[in-house]
This record gives C-alpha cells, sequence and structure tokens, in this order.
C-alpha cells in the first residue's frame, strides 16, 4: 500500500511562447535551449528533485513532441520512480468530450484525478518558463508554519516596474490583504512569481467552482488568488532573494544567457550543492582550434572553435569554421557557422546551418535589436540578414537583405 505524499508538484508547460517568435514555432516554450547544455525547463524539474520533491506532473499542449521526448521517463532529474516521479499531463479524450487547457486554473482542473492519485496535503503549482534557483520544501515549511491555505512566491522588483506585474500588497506578518494585476499606481514592489503552495483541499474547492463559472477566464491570477482573497482565505507572501529571470522575450532570454559569462556572472550554474540536471550527458569534447579567438564565453561539450567567439553561449556540437566570427550572441545546440560568416547580437537555434559569407543581426548599440534565425533553417552563401529579423524558413538568395 503506497503511503500518502506530503506534496506533489504541478508543471504549467503547455504555453505557446509567442514572444519568442521562431524559437517556439516548433517546440514548446520550456523546450527552447538555454545556456548552451540545458532547455528551460531543466531549471524547475532541477529544483524539483533537489527540494526533494519527487512526484512532478507536467501539463503540456502546444507542440509538445520535443518536450515529450526530452523529459522522457525523467532519468536524468533523478525523476523515475516506481511511486511518484514525472509524468506528461497533455489534454486528454474525457468521457463527455475533449478540450484544450483554457487557463492555468483549468489545466490543473483537469487533472485533479492525477492529483487525488498520490492524496497529497499539499500542491505546488509552478512554470516550466523561468530561469531560477529555489528550494521549494523551504517555501512548503513556511507554508505549513504559517497553516496558509495558499502561500504565493514573491521576488521585489523596482517599484517603477511593478505596474508590470502581479502585485502582493501584505501586512507586517507576510500575511497577503490584496491582490492587483497589474496595478497603475502600485502600492507595494512585491512581484508574484507565479510560484503557488496550496492545501489540496482548498485546492480543489476553488477548481472545482471556477470551472462551473462561465464568466471565469480560469486563471490562477485573475481568477482564483482573488477568489480566495475575496473569501477570507489565508494568503501568505513568501519571499524569495535569489536570481529569477521570465525568459519569455527574444531580449530576455538573450539576457539570461549573458547572466551565465564574464568575471562576476549574474546566475551561478555551478554550484555542485545545487546542480541542475540535463539530458544532455554523454557528448565528445569541445575542440579548440590553435588559430581560435574566444573571450568571455561559454563553450560546452562537442564544440569545434575554429573561428572568434566573443561575449557569446555557444550550444553543444556547434561548429564554428575558421574565419567565422560569433560575437554577442546565443548559438543553440547542432548549428553549423561557415567561414567568413559573422553573426552579432542573435540567437540562432538549434540544427541551424549558415553557409560561407553570411551576415546576420548588427553590432549590439541602442539602436539595434535582436536577430532571431529558428530551428533547423539554413541560410545560404552570401546572404545578409539584418538586425532584429525573424527568419523561420531558408534563405537562398545571394545578397538579400531580410
Amino acid at each position: 500500500m503506497y503511503s500518502q505524499k506530503k506534496c506533489i508538484a504541478m508543471l504549467l508547460a503547455g504555453g505557446q511562447g509567442s514572444r519568442l517568435y521562431a524559437l517556439t514555432t516548433k517546440v514548446a516554450k520550456p523546450a527552447v535551449s538555454f545556456g548552451a547544455k540545458y532547455r528551460i525547463i531543466d531549471f524547475t524539474l532541477s529544483n524539483c528533485v533537489n527540494s526533494n520533491i519527487d512526484t512532478v506532473g507536467v501539463l503540456t499542449q502546444y507542440q509538445p513532441l520535443v518536450l515529450n521526448e526530452y523529459i522522457g521517463n525523467g532519468q536524468p532529474w533523478d525523476l523515475d520512480r516506481t511511486f511518484g516521479g514525472v509524468h506528461i499531463l497533455p489534454p486528454y479524450q474525457a468521457k463527455n468530450g475533449s478540450e484544450w487547457y483554457k487557463g492555468t486554473a483549468n489545466a490543473i482542473y483537469q487533472n485533479l484525478s492525477f492529483i487525488e492519485n498520490y492524496d497529497p496535503e499539499h500542491v505546488l503549482i509552478l512554470s516550466g518558463d523561468h530561469i531560477y534557483k529555489m528550494d521549494y520544501n523551504m517555501m512548503l515549511n513556511e507554508h505549513i508554519k504559517n497553516d496558509a491555505d495558499c502561500t504565493i512566491a514573491v521576488l521585489e522588483v523596482p517599484l517603477t516596474e511593478a505596474s508590470r506585474f502581479g502585485i502582493m500588497n501584505t501586512d507586517d506578518m507576510g500575511r497577503i490583504t490584496e491582490f492587483e494585476e497589474k496595478p497603475a499606481h502600485p502600492k507595494s514592489n512585491l512581484a508574484s512569481m507565479g510560484i503557488y503552495i496550496f492545501k489540496k483541499d482548498k485546492l480543489f474547492k476553488y477548481l472545482i467552482a471556477d470551472n462551473a463559472d462561465p464568466t471565469s477566464q480560469n486563471d490562477f491570477g485573475k481568477n482564483i488568488i482573488p477568489k480566495m482573497l475575496n473569501s477570507g482565505c489565508k494568503m501568505q507572501a513568501y519571499p524569495f532573494k535569489g536570481y529569477w529571470k521570465d525568459v519569455g522575450t527574444i531580449q530576455s532570454l538573450w539576457e539570461a544567457n549573458q547572466d551565465l559569462i564574464g568575471d562576476n556572472p549574474s546566475f551561478d550554474i555551478y554550484n555542485p550543492f545545487w546542480k541542475i540536471y540535463s539530458r544532455n550527458i554523454g557528448i565528445e569534447p569541445q575542440y579548440i582550434a590553435k588559430d581560435a579567438i574566444i573571450t568571455n564565453s561559454l563553450i560546452t561539450d562537442g564544440a569545434k572553435i575554429e573561428g572568434t567567439i566573443i561575449n557569446s553561449v555557444i550550444g553543444s556540437s556547434v561548429e564554428v569554421k575558421k574565419g567565422a566570427v560569433v560575437k554577442d550572441s546565443v548559438i543553440f545546440a547542432n548549428t553549423i557557422i561557415g567561414s567568413g560568416s559573422i553573426i552579432e547580437y542573435s540567437i540562432i537555434d538549434e540544427n541551424v546551418i549558415i553557409d560561407k559569407n553570411v551576415h546576420i543581426g548588427h553590432a549590439k548599440d541602442t539602436n539595434s535589436s535582436i536577430a532571431v534565425i529558428g530551428r533547423g533553417v539554413h541560410i545560404f552563401d552570401d546572404v545578409v540578414i539584418k538586425a532584429g529579423a525573424n527568419i523561420e524558413e531558408d534563405v537562398k538568395k545571394k545578397g538579400k537583405e531580410e
């Protein structure tokens, strides 16, 4: 007889990620590459196993194939368990029909039976598209200590930027007294991180009621949290002090990769006591040619560098040919940069082929924006791709300014 779980995690990984443009045309946002050898979802999954949470439901929807294949049985994250482990939870055919997940709350509602299977005391709700390290067990202990119905992780942001976030107003004891979604005149700077811990019974009660409300948007921030507050539930804020980045835009994804490099990187991925696990293991050693030039960059196993790399993050098995220059850019795995090509202020997705003498992007300055080349694209000889371009298909015409 299996015992009851203290807490299980439900990881929302079904978003389209449209603001990442070409990078999410063929893959779900959590499956997008990050930091040369990882994918975005690695950080949340690693947080779970490092926090001793061994049961994770991953709710997928948009372009799930690469993500499903990547997660597999969860073995790289030590989540291949007999009772628990990681489970992929797509929308499914039910007796009364099937439907897409209509919102974050509806996605969890459609999987109440999965949660009930483990009969947890508490349920942790997570997003699969943030870069951070966090001990969820510490948050859970505070949640239990405060006897809260719901605990919400919050991050202090500059007051001038608070209107971009869902803001939690609290009393002196950290109890949430008011929630404001992107307020024009914020009263505090405590931004919701979209990380929640609920008492299971309370979660079920409000999700069932929300599903029965035809006017609801079926969203935690817009519906569930306000309704619980208005009903007098005990809602507690949990302050988080570490690095956290929402990589939902091209700019923020580029910035987060840049945060990994330099003399004093903002985000340390090398802490042996909080390892970030990944399926990308067993790759051949990197090769750096005698004439190669590398400055302030992150180069992953399997990369073959014959050209020049400056202020960039280079993924596994990337080839940078002789005479090529990559500057202020992020190159995902298995991409080839041909000789004489120049890549500046760009993000290049996986399995891209860039032929000879191609010029992509523009030097980083206040007037330029990040160029993006999508998964599997082939850029032929002598093509010019302008700053800020978003390329999803092959480009063959010589000298073409995209």
